[in-house]
């Protein structure tokens, strides 16, 4: 290589026209600014070039670093094996080996990694040269190395100290872990190999500790998504409850109230019903006209009448919406008890009996009772039946009875009732309003027996659907009347 002369600059370069300011000359190339050198020495390109090669090695090393960081989100043992592979390729190591202080950084893993010289994994300790070993213990112990930058590690003198390189990994002062390489003899450590060590250790230190962060807020955060999830159903079952501790506690204060008026009615209205009763007995025997005793005759019917319908009346009120009985077991109970003796009732199920919603079935069974009022009142009957019929999607209940109500009469009163509302026929109304709520009809015909049959249709699962228009014959909605065809109609959809 040519030596510069000093006398010029080098290369030459072309002259400026503009001359050079009073007293001032030009200076030459900034070479020192460029390089860090000195160009007044002669060795200043070869020491160029080699800073040159450290520069490029330090910002392959940086990318390195980069490169391993960015794993941090895949967890710690994702980061320690890419970190390690980072030390490795930049060494050139014939071994690498890391570790962490037991006891600390607990959540991070594995607590240590040796990597061969063609790039394998060595995961037993007991397979690698005892001197890896060795300071691997050492590392783990807890026994820290120092600062590479001070100088040789204890124990290691200049020569080995060319080749051998311990970094300590520290976080929050303290010693958490640690690198130590052994390069090829031929591959000297030097500064820049240190400084790019101490970045790789202390960024190390730092995402392992991210590592742990991240892994317990993921944890926490599983957690407390299955506590908010166990709270939403705590809470949707507390809502549930609620709602079942209302619904009782509505029932109880109907139950409350239905008694107080069994109560009343026993103690003042039955009383007072037996009592007349009693003083029509009692003018009977001071009367001797016949005339005057056929309406005391009646009175005492009627009396006694009064007293068995508020009798069954009292039932009801004392054993309403009983639990453990379906609609079929009510019927049959409804016509047994409190019901007068000379009017017998025969009670058929036909079908396959369905459990229905507790609103429908009491519905059903009112308007049963009912219609037994009503014959036991004012027809006259000595035969009533009881019909119920179960078929696919609907249900079908018919009272029927012998005695001398007429179709036509009925249909008659409950327009009467619709047009002019005067507390007369309620029974009617009431069991048309509860068959319309169901979704249903009422009809009132014919019965085989001679009497009065009234058939309720309500579809099975039916939500109060009815409507309310114009019926057959003028009757009001959801309610029809047929004088003819009853023979055919009465035992429809019966089983045997």
């Amino acid at each position: 290589m040519t030596r510069v002369p000093s006398s010029g600059p080098w290369p030459p370069r072309r002259a400026d026209p503009r001359p050079p300011p009073p007293g001032r000359s030009w200076p030459g190339p900034d070479l020192d600014a460029l390089t860090g050198l000195r160009s007044g020495k002669p060795s200043f390109y070869p020491e160029y070039r080699v800073s040159a090669v450290r520069l490029r090695r330090v910002i392959l090393a940086l990318e390195r670093i980069s490169a391993a960081l960015i794993r941090t989100m895949e967890g710690s043992e994702a980061l320690v094996r890419a970190v390690v592979d980072a030390a490795a390729d930049h060494l050139t190591a014939d071994w690498v080996a890391f570790a962490l202080v037991d006891g600390r950084l607990e959540d991070a893993s594995p607590r240590h990694l040796v990597l061969g010289s063609d790039g394998v994994e060595w995961s037993n300790l007991e397979l690698v040269p005892g001197t890896v070993r060795a300071h691997v213990e050492k590392v783990r112990r807890g026994e820290d190395t120092g600062d590479p930058g001070d100088g040789p590690a204890p124990g290691h003198d200049r020569d080995t100290a060319r080749t051998h390189l311990h970094v300590p990994v520290r976080l929050d002062g303290r010693t958490v872990g640690g690198f130590v390489a052994w390069t090829p003899g031929d591959r000297e450590i030097d500064d820049t190999d240190h400084s790019v060590m101490r970045i790789l250790a202390g960024q190390t230190a730092s995402a392992l500790q991210n590592c742990a962060l991240l892994e317990r807020s993921e944890k926490l955060y599983a957690r407390t998504a299955r506590q908010a999830e166990d709270l939403r159903t705590r809470n949707a079952e507390l809502q549930r409850t609620q709602e079942q501790l209302g619904a009782a506690r509505q029932r109880e204060v109907l139950d409350n109230e239905r008694h107080r008026i069994a109560r009343e009615l026993h103690d003042s209205v039955t009383q007072y019903a037996l009592s007349a009763g009693m003083h029509i007995e009692l003018v009977r025997g001071e009367v001797g006209d016949p005339r005057l005793l056929e309406h005391l005759d009646t009175a005492k019917d009627l009396t006694r009448r009064a007293v068995e319908q508020l009798r069954s009346a009292i039932y009801a009120l004392n054993h309403h919406e009983s639990a453990d009985q379906d609609l079929p077991a009510m019927l049959r109970q409804l016509a047994t008890v409190h019901m007068p003796e000379e009017l017998r009732i025969e009670v058929r199920i036909g079908g396959e009996p369905v459990r229905l919603p507790a609103e429908q079935e009491q519905s059903l069974f009112r308007i049963a009772g009912e219609a037994l009022f009503n014959t036991a009142m004012h027809a006259d009957a000595s035969r009533a039946s009881i019909r119920l019929a179960y078929r696919p999607g609907a249900v079908r209940l018919t009272v029927s009875d012998d005695g001398k109500g007429r179709p036509e009469e009925v249909r008659r009163s409950l327009r009467a009732s619709a047009l002019s509302p005067s507390g007369e026929h309620r029974g009617l109304v009431n069991m048309q309003t509860r068959a319309v709520e169901m979704g249903g009809t009422v009809t009132f015909r014919r019965a085989r027996m001679g009497g009065l049959q009234v058939q309720v249709d309500v579809p099975v699962g039916g939500a109060g659907t009815g409507r309310r228009g114009s019926g057959r014959d003028g009757a009001p909605g959801g309610v029809h009347g047929n004088a003819c065809g009853d023979a055919r109609t009465d035992e429809e959809g019966v089983a045997s």
